[in-house]
């Protein structure tokens, strides 16, 4: 419980510093952390050929929703960020899932479903899917 906690917090302070930094643009911002924590999987799994090939084409996968959803918006990401959580859960399921630091997966999903619920409320509330400047 408390890995989700901690999971919600990082994701609120997350949303907060990057809605803080004027001047940025807040996809590419929101894209960069997608493609980024795909990647951490294959850090934790690199010692594991099968699963570091496994970890490596959803690191691909995420890095490409990334790169979709800086290009079209808002709802992409969104998308992009529950489909990480989702993945995060179904990890448990393979066979090397010991190579994951232990509550990583509720930890990862809580800030997952946190980003993800907010861009896709962001995204509701300006129909062009982009963040107001």
């Amino acid at each position: 419980m408390i890995s989700v906690i901690i999971g919600i917090s990082s994701g609120l302070v997350t949303i907060l510093i990057i809605a803080l930094l004027k001047g940025l643009d807040k996809l590419t911002m929101y894209g960069l952390i997608l493609s980024g924590i795909g990647f951490l999987y294959v850090g934790f799994t690199w010692s594991d050929t099968g699963a570091l090939i496994i970890n490596g084409a959803q690191a691909v996968f995420f890095l490409l929703i990334a790169w979709y959803g800086i290009k079209k918006g808002l709802y992409i990401l969104g998308v992009g960020y529950f489909l990480h959580g989702t993945w995060d859960l179904v990890y448990n399921l393979f066979q090397d899932s010991n190579l994951i630091p232990p509550h990583y997966d509720l930890f990862c999903l809580s800030i997952d479903f946190t980003i993800g619920i907010y861009l896709l409320v962001i995204g509701y509330r300006n129909v062009k899917g982009s963040f107001i400047k």
